[in-house]
């Protein structure tokens, strides 16, 4: 007979026992799980938060609620602070977000109550709502100025052919004459044309006739290129000239390139006939320092 006390120690007589190799196939002692072994077997359980939330963004504190942080589902916040993700602390509590906090604060106005930023932070906060995929303060943000306003000037910037790469190219031959001249700012030539079709002034009114009316040999007659540095155009849109050197001067200003220019007269080369290149002419000066 085989009596089991509540040590689990077995006794009486040896040739009831079982052996050694038959207890092992029935009953192994389970071994001390590691630390590791604990830590996959037991999953984190989901992070619990308070209602009112401290937080440290990027060294700036705040407070707010938690259903404010949550307002719109799909957004990083409402996944951050829904309980399914690990969020640390700082030696305080506050919940850190590795973000630079200046507009945050803008962040939270708008998740309380749909306040939207003054004019001149508005770009700097659709940053940050594209990063916390904000939707609705998106979406917000693109109709007022100057955000709606820079969607119009990109549909017509979208006329342009090859515009980025022709601001690029601008640049690069700026740096490359101020590196070999050693000097501090570089000039440059830029053609600005609207209209593809060489004309004269006193021709002008048959210039839609003119136009339609060439055949395809005559058209390669007229086929030119200023002796500029670079050439923008032609495009059809009410915008004129004046407007896209006004996008030129306003992006190259965007990249902290200080830019100059001015007409210095037309290309007035001859074509065919009394046919002459009309094209204005601008010289650009990029200053470095």
């Amino acid at each position: 007979m085989v009596v089991v006390t509540g040590q689990n120690k077995v006794s009486g007589n040896p040739d009831d026992a079982m052996s050694s190799s038959d207890a092992e196939d029935d009953f192994q002692e389970p071994a001390t799980p590691t630390a590791t072994q604990a830590g996959q077997a037991l999953p984190l359980l989901p992070q619990q938060f308070p209602e009112v939330v401290p937080l440290n963004v990027g060294g700036m504190h705040f407070t707010t609620r938690l259903s404010t942080l949550r307002r719109y589902e799909d957004t990083m916040l409402a996944a951050m602070f829904s309980g399914r993700h690990y969020i640390p602390t700082d030696a305080e509590g506050r919940y850190f977000i590795d973000r630079d906090g200046t507009y945050f604060g803008d962040i939270l106005n708008f998740l309380r109550s749909g306040d939207l930023p003054p004019r001149e932070r508005v770009r700097s906060v659709y940053k940050e709502a594209q990063y916390y995929s904000i939707g609705p303060l998106l979406d917000s943000l693109e109709d007022i100025q100057p955000l709606k306003g820079e969607k119009v000037r990109q549909a017509f910037l979208g006329l342009m052919p090859y515009y980025k790469d022709h601001l690029e190219r601008i640049i690069e031959i700026a740096k490359l004459r101020a590196m070999q001249r050693k000097a501090r700012f570089a000039k440059l030539k830029v053609c600005v044309f609207k209209e593809e079709m060489p004309i004269t002034p006193y021709e002008c009114p048959h210039f839609n006739s003119l136009r339609f009316e060439r055949s395809e040999s005559e058209t390669k007659l007229f086929e030119h290129h200023c002796e500029v540095d670079v050439s923008f155009g032609p495009w059809e849109a009410v915008a004129d000239v004046y407007d896209l050197l006004h996008c030129i001067v306003t992006d190259l200003s965007a990249r902290g390139i200080t830019v100059d220019h001015q007409c210095i007269g037309v290309c007035d080369k001859h074509l065919i006939n009394h046919y002459y290149c009309k094209r204005p002419i601008y010289e650009f000066k990029i200053t470095w320092w």
